[in-house]
């Protein structure tokens, strides 16, 4: 039996789709300075983002946390 998503908001979003939706809206520049890792402010670059987030969870868990609350703003 498979079980619903009903409840998560990334389920059917690429980790890729989520790097370029908020360099698409913030840029790398403000993008580093929302969440201060290396690989969105020293030579970014999206394979190399995807790279360091699917290695690393806590970085990632900030950068899905950023996504979802960047859509609950453009929402209201």
């Amino acid at each position: 039996m498979v079980k619903q998503q009903a409840n998560n908001p990334l389920h059917g979003i690429t980790l890729e789709q989520i790097v370029n939706g908020l360099v698409e809206q913030y840029g790398w520049s403000e993008l580093g300075k929302r969440i201060c890792i290396r690989c969105f402010n020293n030579d970014p670059s999206v394979k190399s983002s995807l790279k360091f987030l699917r290695r690393t969870p806590w970085a990632r868990k900030k950068v899905e946390d950023l996504f979802i609350a960047m859509h609950r703003n453009t929402l209201k």
